[in-house]
């Protein structure tokens, strides 16, 4: 005879042999680690938070401390790779197989153990794409994940960093998968119900809170003259022509300084609303001094940033707030903003090629995507118009039937010909092709494609992808921006001064601005403490940002 509830007599049996550890559904955290090897099969898809900023940490250090002959070969399921836990777990046994998005901070040594045949890759994902196979073909048989505090009934408050947790819960609960979350405290009633209860079996009291990255700080003292020049180009070359309102900052101090030079530069070309008034982002501490201004009217956030808590809660017309004050950030939602209610993306890369292909793997370092591709692609499946996408859309197909042209999202690359140690911006391979080729993957990981790239920024310059009509074209108007790299030594100087006369260059003083004048007194804040005097001391920002 058929039967259909396999899965869910499965899931009730490790639900019960969990429960020998609980009372009710709290777990001592002493029994953390005997929780896992009751609950965790051999073999088991696994999804820990690892998210891009909020980290399971108790959970993790509880399934690394399994004994390999009861839990091991797992297929780790989660976006970010980011405490050096999660690849100790591939290093003792624990776990075999990894689909991720994130790894940052791990990047160098996750490089190493994919070249050394530690880890099995199964795929470097965009968040979205990993949170879509979640529901697909990556469902979780268990998830471990993180709040702030549950009540006895297992209802969780996640607080600002809800992040990733509801679709993890949603895809593991609802398909027979158990849900362990670790806690900052257990209390009679949570200030809102984030997760409901029936969807958590199991919870765990942690005798500290869960670790939480600044990974969106920047230290407005760290922003470069150069990179105030590049911001001075976005703004006045990009921002005010297509009048892009809706819009996504990736990470980095290129935008960070877009972000302080909007209430100064900005306000001096008289932009204000005009541009940047609505995002999806992360609540950037380099936006308060916008927000103050009065730039601001709307931000929906991927998660949140340490130190911002109170600044949120003060500022609830702009930001998503719940009924107790605090930030409901949700990584899939505004993910999904920035696909498609966003005009525009603009954010940083390690290598660019001749196409405008973009990557953050190199040799040495595979730091994945994250959201990049997200936000920075042409959401084909978008029927909604705003003129910077209409723009767009007319620029790249004049000749197009006006009611059947798309539209185009904006895509913009920002940085300075030479990085982090004078290494190069462009290349003429990108090493995310080395990689594929020594690892026998069938794709190359390439963070955002050059069909999607529509401007490319550097100190050099813009240049116009829109503009460009062949191959030829594009390659020029690259290696137009690319100053004094071999690839920008490579270029043709009759085309690029024809593609620069056509207005697909565009140098500085071809929009009227002067480097000399890309000065770090232009920027709104020059120190975190500039910072927290822009919040009125509402900004509390981590200890290792404070220097006075």
């Amino acid at each position: 005879m058929m039967t259909w509830q396999r899965g869910r007599e499965a899931r009730n049996a490790r639900i019960q042999a969990g429960a020998r550890l609980a009372k009710g559904k709290v777990v001592d955290a002493r029994d953390a680690t005997r929780l896992m090897e009751a609950v965790v099969r051999p073999g088991d898809r696994v999804c820990l938070e690892g998210d891009n900023q909020k980290q399971a940490d108790l959970l993790c250090a509880a399934l690394l401390a399994v004994d390999p002959a009861k839990v091991h070969e797992l297929h780790m399921v989660q976006s970010g790779v980011v405490l050096p836990e999660h690849l100790d777990l591939f290093d003792r046994g624990v776990a075999k197989k990894l689909d991720y998005a994130y790894s940052g901070p791990q990047s160098a040594r996750i490089a190493k153990m994919l070249f050394g045949g530690k880890i099995e890759l199964g795929a470097v994902h965009t968040y979205l794409e990993l949170f879509a196979r979640y529901f697909i073909d990556l469902t979780p048989n268990v998830a471990l994940i993180a709040a702030v505090s549950a009540d006895r009934d297992g209802n969780l408050y996640t607080g600002p960093n809800t992040e990733d947790t509801p679709t993890v819960v949603e895809a593991t609960a609802f398909k027979n998968g158990v849900v362990i979350a670790q806690v900052n405290e257990v209390v009679d009633k949570v200030p809102r119900v984030d997760i409901p209860g029936d969807r958590v079996h199991f919870v765990v009291e942690a005798d500290k809170p869960f670790f939480v990255e600044p990974l969106f700080t920047r230290d407005p003292a760290a922003i470069t003259e150069s990179q105030i020049l590049t911001g001075m180009l976005a703004i006045k070359g990009i921002y005010a022509p297509y009048g892009v309102k809706r819009l996504n900052h990736g990470i980095g101090f290129n935008t960070a300084a877009i972000e302080l030079l909007l209430p100064t530069f900005g306000e001096k070309l008289g932009l204000k609303g005009k541009v940047a008034s609505h995002f999806a982002l992360n609540p950037h501490p380099a936006l308060i001094p916008a927000i103050e201004s009065g730039w601001v009217e709307q931000i929906h956030c991927f998660g949140s940033e340490v130190g911002m808590d109170e600044y949120i809660r003060a500022r609830s017309d702009v930001f998503f707030t719940g009924p107790d004050g605090s930030l409901r950030s949700n990584r899939a939602f505004c993910q999904t903003a920035g696909l498609y209610a966003c005009d525009m993306f603009i954010g940083s890369t390690l290598q660019i090629d001749l196409q405008g292909n973009s990557s953050t793997v190199t040799t040495s370092r595979i730091a994945g995507f994250g959201g990049a591709p997200n936000m920075g692609s042409d959401a084909r499946g978008r029927r909604h118009p705003s003129e910077p996408w209409l723009q767009a859309g007319r620029e790249a197909d004049p000749e197009g039937s006006t009611l059947l042209r798309r539209g185009r999202k904006l895509v913009v690359q920002i940085g300075e010909t030479f990085g982090e140690k004078n290494v190069p911006l462009f290349v003429e391979r990108l090493d995310a092709l080395d990689l594929a080729e020594r690892l026998n993957l069938e794709l190359a990981p390439v963070m955002i494609y050059g069909d999607d790239v529509t401007h490319i920024v550097t100190e050099e310059g813009i240049a116009n992808l829109l503009l460009c009509r062949d191959a030829s074209e594009r390659e020029q108007a690259i290696r137009g921006v690319a100053g004094y790299t071999d690839v920008g030594r490579g270029r043709d100087a009759k085309m690029v001064q024809h593609l620069r006369e056509r207005g697909v260059i565009r140098r500085p003083e071809d929009i009227d601005i002067n480097p000399l004048d890309a000065d770090r007194g232009m920027l709104a804040a020059r120190s975190i403490k500039d910072l927290v005097h822009w919040s009125g001391g509402l900004y509390a920002p981590p200890s290792r940002f404070r220097n006075w």
